[in-house]
């Protein structure tokens, strides 16, 4: 069984202390227990591996044996992902986290139900940001995604990269288009995109296949499917 991740920010010394809401989710939630052999990582490619040697009700303290720096994964999925109903959003995130995207963009739609307006979009962002840092540490990741402020559709086809746009109508497998480089993939609402939106956004509109995703899910599915395309898997 693979080590348990934490986020802790700073990994300088042989000796690291977790502190703060993580330190206290290891030892009292978790209840980590001194000799446990834990990874540290600090989000940005920094993995730390140690046994913890102490522990209170808010830290661990764990003395690193090992330090690696991984490269970040390349070429880079960006994935543009219209805001859901519910918790449909935050399923989005994590389903994406998990199988790497590196970026997230939310993205209000001309047909999704829900606004980020105001203390609401504050609120809805720190969730996407939350939701991505724990399905990042599930799914034992060194690099985190940036959970980017929204963007509008002129903001949003402005990316730099290769844009796809997943759409039901779409002819194109997105198994067989062409692609290289830097991926911005869009995903829209469940009451899908409409053809101003794809005009405005421009790139290419491709399928997954014969069956419709819902938009917590179809993200993740494209990632699986441009991260063999692109070497990445």
């Amino acid at each position: 069984m693979s080590n348990a991740v934490y986020l802790c920010p700073s990994l300088t010394g042989d000796v690291v202390v977790l502190g703060g809401p993580e330190g206290r989710h290891a030892a009292t939630v978790r209840r980590t227990r001194v000799g446990e052999v834990v990874d540290l990582v600090d989000g940005r490619g920094t993995r730390c591996t140690g046994a913890v040697t102490a522990t209170t009700k808010d830290s661990l303290t764990v003395a690193v044996s090992s330090r690696t720096t991984e490269t970040p994964p390349s070429p880079r999925i960006t994935l543009v992902q219209a805001l859901a109903k519910g918790d449909r959003g935050e399923l989005a995130v994590e389903l994406a986290t998990e199988v790497g995207v590196d970026e997230v963009v939310p993205w209000s739609a001309a047909r999704c139900v829900t606004r980020w307006d105001g203390e609401r979009g504050a609120k809805g962002l720190e969730r996407w940001r939350a939701t991505a840092r724990e399905a990042a540490k599930q799914s034992r990741r060194a690099w985190f995604p940036e959970v980017r402020e929204p963007l509008t559709t002129a903001q949003v086809a402005a990316l730099p990269g290769t844009l796809l746009v997943l759409h039901e109508s779409a002819s194109v497998p997105l198994s067989s288009v062409a692609v290289e480089g830097d991926v911005v993939l869009v995903v829209g609402p469940e009451g899908g995109i409409t053809d101003a939106e794809l005009d405005q956004l421009g790139g290419t509109a491709v399928r997954l296949g014969p069956s419709v995703l819902r938009t917590s899910t179809a993200g993740a599915a494209a990632i699986a499917v441009l991260s063999t395309r692109l070497g990445r898997w």
